[in-house]
């Protein structure tokens, strides 16, 4: 029973592109892809922004926790059983806005304190990226419940932390600089995905993506909102406005340096004519990228100044993380790339004696840790052991 393999030369099959041909079959040319289809195909199968998503989560949890920690000697008068803003009071204000906090499931002071502390630990394991998806919703939980307890307390900062506090809820934000993405890169790689899962990874990503567009329009409404109100204000329009909380005591941390800008009221006249230019123009700047670039530089400047001349670091932190998610991604593939190189010098320092394997540079979708760390020796193992067995 030898006889010849048909379709071949000497046993072998014929080449695939070959098979068309010899069965008389005209392979049909393949369309280009439209506009239309190369966006959707980027809109539900591609995670967008994961970078930008990373820094919005880094700051935000660093912006809170920090909050949280540096009130804590204060926490029962903020938001505990000594708040001025009594819990009855509370209770008849959230019957008419219908406002969530868990913090009236119980008046007890342990209930307090254990929901103060949650939300500590929950800001902590969101910096780091510890299973972001249920971080996250403690974080979300928390923060809001903290907040609602007593709207008298926070400021504009406050506000910035509430909303991407549940935005965050719904975006891959521990894709890459997390501990998630570094326990995802030392797993032995999956087998291919089902159709269901396949789907619900798609509608996953699709979230993502929203979420992503949600935070940037609500940047967009914050400044824009503030712009055109500051415009209808008489100490703005005068070029005053910045003069009177350069001398308020609250907002001195470095009295100094507060009347040197305040004394100038040149200097003056242009901070606060610029700060209405900045927030009324961003909007319109989206269109030219490095027009973008530079008004979103100046804007994070001003963050940092208004931090260390009114000493409001947490809100300034808070603005600077929702202002990230316009961060352009080849700024921060340069910074990941510079943190790596960082970490492979340091590392070969420590070992000297050891020959560095070799590595390569990360890709566009490649994070920091994925070229440090080396194969998973458990992985390796498994995979040994899966050969051993094959070939004995």
């Amino acid at each position: 029973m030898s006889g010849p393999i048909p379709g071949g030369e000497g046993g072998r099959p014929p080449a695939a592109g070959l098979l068309p041909r010899q069965a008389g079959v005209t392979p049909k040319p393949v369309a280009p892809a439209t506009r239309f289809e190369r966006c959707f195909d980027a809109f539900t199968a591609r995670t967008q922004l994961p970078r930008q998503a990373a820094v919005v989560r880094i700051g935000i949890a660093l912006a809170w926790g920090g909050f949280l920690l540096r009130e804590w000697p204060n926490r029962r008068e903020l938001y505990g059983d000594r708040s001025p803003w009594s819990a009855e009071l509370a209770g008849k204000l959230l019957g008419e806005t219908h406002a969530f906090t868990v913090l009236t499931w119980s008046d007890s002071r342990l209930w307090f304190e254990l929901v103060y502390h949650l939300g500590v630990l929950a800001a902590v394991l969101l910096a780091l990226g510890w299973r972001t998806r249920a971080s996250s919703l403690l974080f979300a939980v928390t923060a809001v419940s903290l907040q609602n307890r007593n709207v008298l307390v926070g400021d504009g900062g406050d506000n910035v932390v509430h909303l991407m506090a549940i935005y965050l809820v719904l975006v891959r934000c521990g894709r890459v600089w997390s501990l998630d993405a570094r326990r995802r890169r030392r797993r032995p790689p999956r087998a291919p995905m089902g159709e269901p899962r396949a789907v619900l990874d798609a509608l996953v990503t699709m979230v993502h993506n929203c979420g992503m567009l949600v935070i940037a329009a609500q940047v967009v409404l914050i400044y824009s909102t503030a712009g055109w109100y500051k415009v209808q204000g008489s100490r703005w329009q005068d070029g005053t406005a910045l003069h009177y909380p350069l001398h308020l005591d609250y907002f001195t941390p470095w009295p100094g340096l507060s009347g040197l800008l305040g004394s100038s009221l040149l200097l003056t006249f242009l901070l606060t004519y610029g700060t209405v230019i900045l927030q009324v123009g961003f909007p319109f700047t989206l269109a030219n990228r490095r027009l973008k670039n530079v008004l979103l530089a100046l804007m994070m400047a001003e963050h940092l100044a208004i931090a260390v001349t009114l000493g409001l670091p947490f809100f300034s932190l808070a603005m600077i993380a929702a202002d990230a998610v316009f961060l352009p991604t080849g700024v921060l593939l340069r910074l990941e790339r510079r943190v790596a190189r960082a970490r492979r010098a340091r590392t070969s320092e420590r070992t000297p004696e050891r020959t560095p394997e070799r590595t390569r540079e990360p890709d566009a979708g490649a994070d920091v840790v994925d070229v440090v760390d080396g194969p998973d020796p458990d992985v390796a193992e498994r995979g040994s052991a899966g050969l051993r067995q094959g070939s004995g």
